[in-house]
């Protein structure tokens, strides 16, 4: 079969021939119809994810739509290695198959699966999110984040700050559900004032996908408009614009900030399942909403780099 091949360190995924899975106890094969280019999908290619096995050769792709055997439509998560999503056919634990809504297609569905869970998981799973509660999410004018303000408003976020640098795409935010808009701009002082004030006026969870100077100034800004009757649960998912900050520890005794981790690892398998039924049931009844393109496999090369604003989705047929 055809599949997106990882021979190495460091290397792109090419176009080129792979084993054929075999069922066996307890998994399943799976003839693949799309599969997005996730952040996650990119960082396992590269080897530089948390999650990766330094193993090769191995088919790229983390998740995707397609069918069994008997013509169930599926979404899967987490093929078997050294089977991945990005192939024509592949190997996936029958737990970790959701069967797909009528209304839901392959491609909305890959598109959708992986940055729509990071957002509802973060919130209910980590954060514990309480209708009618304040949620800031920065970095939005992602996939993700566009689905974050989407998902937060699903579950009933009585107000939603987004931030991001694309203009264009934060004013978008506002047909999204988001309330307040905060620019990520290069004047450093005018950010503090705007993010304090946002804080001194209450925010009850922040849905980082940056990390970087742009969560360190929400941390410090949310540190002096600290309210300890009014906890802030601040959850890191992404770090886009870095993956350390120099945080001083009187930030955190002086203030009621719970810092918190979502990602892989730190929720438990099958609530992350869970997560990702809820999504594809929203995204079947129009609740949420993503941007995707549709991309033979076989243009993996000219594809794999793309970052227009839109969701990559890899299709097999």
């Amino acid at each position: 079969m055809k599949a997106a091949v990882v021979s190495g360190p460091g290397q792109k995924p090419v176009y080129a021939k792979f084993d054929e899975p075999a069922a066996s106890d307890g998994h399943c094969v799976v003839r693949v119809g799309a599969s997005a280019l996730s952040q996650l999908a990119r960082a396992r290619a590269s080897g530089q994810h948390y999650s990766s096995t330094g193993t090769y050769p191995f088919v790229a792709g983390v998740d995707g739509a397609g069918r069994l055997d008997d013509g169930t439509r599926v979404y899967f998560f987490a093929p078997a290695a050294p089977f991945g999503a990005m192939a024509e056919r592949t190997l996936a634990a029958v737990a970790q198959c959701i069967a797909l809504p009528d209304a839901l297609d392959d491609i909305t569905a890959a598109a959708i699966a992986i940055p729509g869970m990071s957002s509802w998981a973060a919130l209910t799973e980590r954060a514990r999110f309480v209708a009618g509660e304040t949620v800031l999410i920065n970095g939005a004018t992602g996939a993700s984040g566009q689905l974050a303000v989407q998902v937060a408003k699903q579950l009933g976020a009585g107000r939603i700050i987004a931030t991001g640098r694309n203009r264009a795409v934060l004013d978008k935010l506002r047909a999204l559900g988001a309330d307040t808009i905060i620019p990520l701009g290069d004047d450093e002082a005018a950010l503090d004032r705007t993010l304090e004030a946002s804080f001194a006026d209450g925010v009850d969870i922040v849905l980082d996908y940056l990390w970087g100077p742009s969560a360190r100034a929400m941390l410090m800004a949310a540190a002096r408009a600290s309210d300890a009757q009014r906890a802030l649960r601040f959850v890191q998912i992404g770090s886009i614009s870095g993956g350390e900050i120099a945080l001083p520890a009187a930030v955190l005794r002086s203030s009621a900030i719970t810092l918190i981790g979502s990602g892989l690892g730190s929720i438990a398998f099958e609530r992350l399942l869970v997560t990702v039924r809820a999504v594809l049931d929203a995204a079947a009844s129009g609740g949420l909403h993503v941007d995707a393109k549709a991309v033979p496999l076989a243009e993996l090369d000219a594809h794999w780099d793309d970052d227009d604003g839109m969701r990559t989705v890899f299709v097999t047929g």
